[in-house]
């Protein structure tokens, strides 16, 4: 740091198509980005749904094939990835379209980091951990289209994808420059079918993103502003979808909060997030749900840090009472959208949370919360959870 003025890093996204009925466009982007014969990645919930149907339809009247893996698990893993890239060779594939959420995104974008890789390349060996990522050969990745159908995750707008290794149960971020979607597609009109539940939690994952980006010690102005907006657009908009799902101006501005969720933790993630991965690892949660559940508790933890900021945060959203008030928010907002009071309540074991303790210490995200992370405090934090 010289001058008092920090040095940083920073990378602002792609190419974003957004719109009602702009999945029409699908195969001019796909085209566009060089692709002749792309794979459709989605998830087994989603490959029979109409607007699935929709956007092959698009492909194959411009030729690009109707080519679909949808063998994506919930917290995808190594054997769905071993799977989609047998399915991506055999066809003779040279691009992934990602059509989904966040699994179905995250697992597309392995797709196309690895089917092209040399065989002794394990995808562990990309983790985003220094510069792991430059022992993969960037010139083989094939190009990436992203189609988010949920308002959450943001993995359209990311350079990386989460991957639970089966065996060790453990979440771990995969990171390449080159994953960053050419274009990303993103039509309100495809999150109109999501079940109320998928509604909820992966709203309150885009609010995750933001709270804990805004709340990150970490200097990144710019991620700092698309954070503040982005909560404003959660609490303004996810309840009204959640009751109306159809009301497309709603679910836009919850496209876009999570879209700008995922830019804006380029600036640092916290306990919310090193808390709910382990959960979702070991027990296969809902990441977005989990993370709901444990926020008014992690507000709680970090407040000596982040009462003034959140103070400041909770005046621009138009809410009395500082952070007493803001944490009363969520709290409604929990309470509207159905998420389960505790971990208890999703399943949750006492006699696993010495466990997850030492995973939580471990996920790369605890390094962006604002009070440092310990074994002992980690364990209180899970007990308060409970």
């Amino acid at each position: 740091m010289s001058h008092g003025v920090p040095n940083r890093n920073w990378s602002y996204p792609t190419a974003i198509k957004f719109g009602v009925g702009r999945i029409a466009e699908l195969a001019d982007h796909a085209r566009a980005a060089g692709l002749r014969k792309p794979l459709l990645v989605t998830d087994k919930a989603l490959a029979s749904l109409p607007i699935t149907a929709q956007a092959l339809d698009v492909l194959e009247a411009a030729g690009l094939g109707r080519a679909v893996f949808s063998e994506v698990d919930a917290n995808p893993n190594e054997k769905n990835m071993a799977d989609g890239i047998v399915a991506f060779r055999a066809g003779d594939h040279d691009g992934v379209i990602c059509f989904g959420g966040g699994s179905a995104l995250d697992l597309g974008k392995m797709i196309a980091l690895m089917a092209g890789q040399r065989a002794d390349l394990s995808v562990w060996d990309l983790e985003d951990i220094d510069d792991w990522y430059t022992r993969a050969d960037g010139a083989r990745i094939a190009p990436v289209i992203a189609v988010p159908t949920t308002a959450g995750t943001g993995s359209e707008v990311g350079r990386a994808g989460v991957l639970t290794n089966s065996q060790t149960h453990k979440k771990k971020i995969i990171f390449h420059p080159r994953l960053m979607p050419a274009v990303t597609i993103c039509d309100p009109a495809l999150t109109v079918g999501m079940p109320k539940f998928i509604t909820a939690g992966t709203g309150m994952d885009a609010l995750a993103h933001c709270l804990e980006a805004y709340c990150s010690p970490f200097y990144h102005p710019m991620s700092q502003g698309i954070a503040l907006e982005g909560m404003r657009l959660v609490f303004e908009n996810l309840r009204e979808v959640y009751q109306n799902p159809t009301n497309l101006v709603a679910r836009g501005h919850m496209m876009s909060a999570a879209a700008m969720g995922a830019v804006a933790f380029q600036k640092g993630l916290g306990a919310i997030h090193s808390l709910s991965h382990p959960v979702g690892a070991v027990y296969n949660t809902h990441h977005g749900t989990t993370n709901a559940v444990v926020m008014p508790m992690v507000l709680e933890f970090n407040r000596p840090a982040i009462e003034g900021r959140i103070d400041a945060a909770a005046a621009y959203l138009g809410f009395d009472g500082g952070f007493a008030g803001f944490h009363d928010q969520i709290m409604e907002l929990r309470a509207a959208l159905a998420i389960p009071e505790t971990l208890s309540a999703m399943g949750v074991l006492y006699k696993d949370l010495d466990m997850l303790t030492e995973m939580a210490l471990e996920d790369p995200s605890c390094a962006g919360n604002p009070v440092e992370m310990t074994r002992e405090n980690t364990r209180a934090l899970y007990d308060a959870c409970m």
